[in-house]
């Protein structure tokens, strides 16, 4: 076997050509590759580059149930040439496999960015043959073998770490050794397979309402690991499975046994897969290993791919009037006072959030986006005008891919405006979805932006989608689901058009909070909703977590100063203040709460983090996240995240209920050298705190329950 072995930004890549010309992964670590770890009498069937199923096509060998494993054309794609070239972002490869039985070529794309041990993996599927063919999967990362380095059984090495994510639960990371998943190994290792895998799957529009698109293994007998990131808007899968004695990695956008998705070739046709960012961790050169190494390294990815933009340089402060404060019920009464209080706060941006375009109740009528004259008697325009006069920059909340289904327009709008099944428009919570696809649907947004920003001088939208349509339309396509990622990608264009028109526009990207968490939306928008959580106790896990599933500077944090009808003791006021503001001061303070009811102690508490803030914002949007005890749970007594800024670290330290007053935080990479600690904020003194040289831990002591603090940790040498 001909092997092509490549050595890049700290990954080691192996591909074996054999003597039928079909192409192999045999090898994707930190680690040099040993061919005596390979566990298989045969090959035939395994360590296969690409899988691609068309229909008509036998898989001709045991694979059990509905795994994406031996393929069929894929099992005999035969290797045609490869080519190497230098990007802007680094090396990259191209392997031209064919299936010489249907002239269906794959085009298969590997960049490596300078620097960095990652890689963006994508197909592109051709048909020159003669006939049609209809494309069901193609893996846009597929490697067997997941499991083979180290001599500890992979029940016991092997760890999967899932970022569970729904509603008001965003975030949510779990590690799973593989029987607690159900993949036991009984059998010995050379005929282990089964009809089981671990499958983790998104079927509709909202990317993330289950998980996030991205995971992480973890080998801890060698102590390196195996990360991954679908960059997908809609439907996606990955699958861990076992065959011929080894474990596989699967990762995919849309098919269909999961999605209903299908795409039919056409002699000349072609098909491009959702790409998908593979990393590897284990560098000995860092102080910190496991999933630390890979968000830091998908921190400096994410940061690569991302469209260029100043908000992510400057990380203004922006207030909303939602949270804890006007609850999607804003007047023109109302604002004036918290205007006034947002900018003595030091907000930068102002929001008027849901419900300025309607009289009453507003969730079944959405869709022409104009003014209610009953909320705003002067106009929205006189709002804004206001906001700019206190030297904030104005913003609206919109939510363009939906339409109540007591909109009038929806009421004129023919049917092709919309997603259709069965014949019948497809509504979710009382809105219609509207189809991307359609050059008309693109003209109307276009209108409202425009309108929007004519009229109302808004340099920020809050771009909210609250419904999930499902599977996809039917109409004008060969399946929903394809009919879904043409919809998902001509709103991919959309936005980019918005753009061109309007580079200097914020638009956050939220979609019930953080269930469109993807880096589809996340390499376009400059800031990301993490949540609609309106407990900021349990806000804090989320807080902590937001790092891994997007870049601090994006990631926007509500901090709502509590309202209360009773009476609540002036320490437990300062706290929950302080709590809140602790949650978003690593990461992008959304403001809000009723600043214009707080008292003088509580308001000062939200001047001073915002003043805080505003000192070390340009450190963080350059910064990398750690987790000194670990990702935080719901349940955690205590949670830490951390920010890696040069010689210094920013820790923020949370306690919520519970017995134990005092924690210690380990900073290994500083252990033996000489540190400063110092809180940064509040600056009223609550609690005690000491650096232990030696072992390199902060020891902190918070006298009671729901406290946090936000930290400065220099480095001295």
């Amino acid at each position: 076997m001909q092997l092509l072995k490549y050595q890049e930004n700290g990954i080691y890549i192996v591909w074996g050509i054999d003597e039928k010309k079909e192409l192999r992964l045999l090898h994707f670590s930190s680690l040099p590759f040993r061919e005596e770890d390979i566990q298989v009498e045969s090959m035939d069937y395994g360590f296969r580059f690409v899988e691609m199923q068309l229909t008509g096509f036998d898989r001709p060998y045991e694979r059990h149930g509905n795994k994406y494993i031996v393929t069929a054309p894929g099992y005999r794609l035969k290797y045609v040439r490869h080519e190497e070239k230098r990007t802007k972002d680094g090396l990259q490869l191209l392997f031209v496999l064919l299936d010489d039985q249907t002239d269906v070529y794959v085009d298969s794309y590997v960049q490596f960015y300078e620097g960095l041990p990652v890689v963006r993996m994508w197909q592109v599927v051709r048909n020159e043959g003669s006939a049609t063919q209809t494309l069901e999967y193609i893996s846009s990362f597929n490697y067997e073998g997941i499991e083979k380095e180290g001599m500890l059984p992979r029940d016991q090495k092997m760890k999967v770490w899932i970022p569970h994510n729904s509603w008001q639960r965003e975030l949510n990371w779990k590690s799973y050794q593989l029987p607690e998943l159900g993949m036991d190994q009984i059998q010995p290792d050379k005929i282990q397979r089964s009809s089981g895998m671990i499958r983790v799957s998104n079927t509709g529009n909202w990317s993330a309402k289950e998980y996030l698109p991205m995971g992480y293994l973890e080998n801890t007998c060698v102590g390196n690991g195996l990360f991954w990131q679908i960059e997908h808007n809609g439907s996606w899968h990955w699958e861990i499975g076992d065959q011929n004695g080894h474990l596989y990695l699967a990762v995919s956008g849309p098919n269909e046994i999961y999605s209903h998705w299908f795409k039919e070739l056409k002699p000349g046709e072609s098909f491009r897969s959702v790409p998908v960012a593979v990393g590897v961790t284990g560098s000995t050169a860092l102080a910190y290993s496991g999933i630390d190494q890979a968000m830091d390294t998908l921190t400096a990815y994410r940061r690569r791919i991302r469209r260029e933009n100043e908000d992510n340089k400057k990380l203004p402060v922006i207030f909303n009037d939602y949270m804890n404060c006007l609850w999607g019920k804003p007047t023109e009464e109302e604002e004036y006072p918290l205007i006034d209080a947002a900018a003595k706060a030091g907000c930068e941006y102002f929001c008027i959030d849901a419900g300025w375009y309607s009289d009453g109740d507003w969730w079944d009528s959405v869709g022409e986006w104009q003014e209610s004259r009953a909320r705003f008697p002067h106009g929205v325009r006189k709002v804004t005008d206001y906001i700019r006069s206190k030297g904030m920059i104005p913003g609206v909340w919109l939510e363009l891919e939906v339409m109540g289904i007591y909109c009038k327009l929806a009421k004129e709008f023919p049917d092709d405006y919309f997603f259709l099944r069965h014949g019948k428009r497809i509504s979710d919570r009382s809105r219609y979805q509207l189809d991307y696809r359609n050059p008309k649907v693109r003209e109307y947004a276009d209108s409202v932006i425009d309108r929007i920003v004519r009229d109302y001088g808004v340099g920020y939208i809050k771009m909210d989608y609250n419904i999930e349509p499902g599977i996809g339309t039917e109409l004008d396509t060969e399946s929903v689901g394809q009919g879904m990622l043409e919809h998902e990608r001509a709103y991919l264009d959309w936005l980019d058009g918005v753009w061109k028109r309007y580079p200097d526009l914020i638009i956050e990207n939220c979609s019930s909070g953080g269930l469109r968490m993807d880096y589809a939306m996340l390499a376009r928008h400059s800031i990301q909703s993490t949540s609609d959580q309106d407990d900021y106790r349990l806000y804090a896990t989320i807080a902590a977590n937001a790092p891994t599933g997007v870049t601090p500077e994006q990631a926007a944090v509500w901090a709502y100063p509590m309202n209360h009808d009773g009476a609540v003791g002036e320490s437990e006021l300062r706290e929950e203040t302080v709590f809140n503001m602790v949650n978003a001061m690593l990461l992008r303070i959304h403001q809000s709460g009723h600043l214009a009811k707080l008292d003088e102690m509580r308001f000062g508490l939200v001047q001073e983090g915002i003043s805080v803030y505003k000192q070390i914002r340009t450190e963080l949007s350059k910064g990398l996240p750690f987790w000194p005890i670990g990702l935080s749970s719901f349940t955690d007594e205590w949670s830490a995240l951390g920010m890696k800024c040069g010689d210094k670290r920013y820790l923020a330290v949370w306690r919520r209920s519970g017995a134990q007053k005092i924690t210690e935080l380990p900073i290994p990479e500083l252990a033996g050298r000489d540190v400063e600690v110092r809180r940064i904020y509040p600056s009223y003194a609550a609690e005690a705190f000491a650096w232990n040289k030696n072992q390199g831990t902060l020891t902190v002591c918070f006298p009671q329950e729901n406290m946090a603090r936000l930290f400065e940790i220099t480095d001295l040498g």
